[in-house]
């Protein structure tokens, strides 16, 4: 491969050392890099021809900062903004695509349907990809006046289960799973799942997701292994399902960094039998192939008990860091490098 590759991410961050040190490791010169602040600067040249991957803008304050336009840092875990990160998000991507010649990776139309899970949704469930029900929604009220009785209240911008409530609503009672929390009128995002009841607490949570745009689905049952319900990232390289890690949690968020667990995904696997896992790695081959310009896409899959079938509940632009997960020797990037070579080869 002699064509020039370029990486936009946040300076310092293991997603960018990682893919750097994949290309060396298979014989590539280290790609450029340019930083997400410097392009929201409008201060950044890529190399004529470069094929420019991007990589995540997460987990810099002063970046998040300049992507929504404000004039303070958000505070550590503040939810704060989606709706003007997306928009601010979008537009430095299109200066990308403006000063590079080269493949961009993935495209501005795939990004702005992954990071928008109204869109998102319509368009799997449009192509025959199995989802959840959903509606949209702006506040607490439309939640509740649709008459569902459990639910996953989705911020339409948000990442990481930032915002997320597992909500399960009766007459006079509610009950909420969320690792979101109010503090002084402002909602954070904590490293621990809060369990609530009192309605007016979770109504007031819900209200501010809303503002920047609500993504409702029918709470679909996961099925368990070992005491414990699960679903599946499974990452997508080059329209074949790669790298699949089991994510298992006693509440219903399963993601990894709230304190769950890697899963036995040989169990699981043989607890579902050759015919349906078959079908579920299947099912998120068709997911990601609904972002054809995308090199790799992270697909969260959801088996119901029994494993009688499944369903799509997520598809993730950067859903690729497993961090020591290796497939036929190869972790994510190594994996995501080789595709990128064959298709220059090719």
């Amino acid at each position: 491969m002699t064509t020039p590759m370029t990486v936009v991410g946040v300076r310092g961050h293991q997603r960018v050392a990682l893919f750097r040190a994949a290309a060396v490791a298979a014989g590539l010169p280290e790609p450029a890099f340019v930083d997400w602040r410097d392009v929201c600067a409008d201060r950044f040249d890529i190399a004529p021809g470069s094929t420019v991957r991007l990589e995540s803008p997460g987990e810099d304050a002063e970046v998040d900062r300049l992507l929504r336009g404000a004039d303070r840092p958000a505070e550590h875990g503040e939810i704060v903004g989606l709706a003007a990160w997306y928009a601010g998000f979008l537009e430095a991507a299109r200066r990308v695509r403006r000063r590079a010649s080269g493949s961009l990776l993935p495209s501005v139309g795939d990004l702005a349907v992954m990071f928008d899970k109204r869109r998102c949704h319509a368009l799997l469930r449009d192509r025959g990809v199995p989802v959840p029900d959903g509606f949209a929604a702006r506040d607490y009220e439309q939640v509740r006046a649709a008459g569902w009785g459990r639910v996953f209240v989705k911020p339409a911008h948000g990442s990481s289960a930032s915002g997320v409530v597992a909500l399960a609503l009766g007459p006079g009672r509610v009950s909420a799973y969320t690792s979101a929390a109010l503090d002084g009128g402002r909602l954070f995002n904590e490293l621990r799942v809060h369990h609530y009841t009192d309605e007016r607490h979770v109504a007031a949570i819900v209200d501010r997701l809303g503002a920047d745009g609500l993504h409702v689905e029918r709470w679909l049952p996961k099925a368990a292994h070992e005491g414990r319900v699960f679903d599946l990232r499974v990452v997508v390289i080059a329209g074949r399902a790669s790298h699949v890690v089991a994510r298992t949690s006693r509440s219903p968020l399963t993601n990894l960094h709230l304190g769950n667990a890697r899963g036995d995904l040989a169990a699981i696997r043989a607890a579902a039998g050759q015919r349906r896992w078959a079908e579920a790695m299947e099912t998120c081959e068709r997911a990601a192939a609904c972002f054809p310009d995308s090199l790799h896409a992270g697909v969260d899959l959801m088996f119901a008990p029994g494993f009688g079938s499944h369903a799509v509940a997520e598809v993730n632009a950067f859903g690729d860091l497993l961090p020591g997960l290796l497939v036929d020797g190869r972790d994510t990037y190594a994996a995501e490098v080789a595709a990128l070579t064959a298709a220059v080869v090719a």
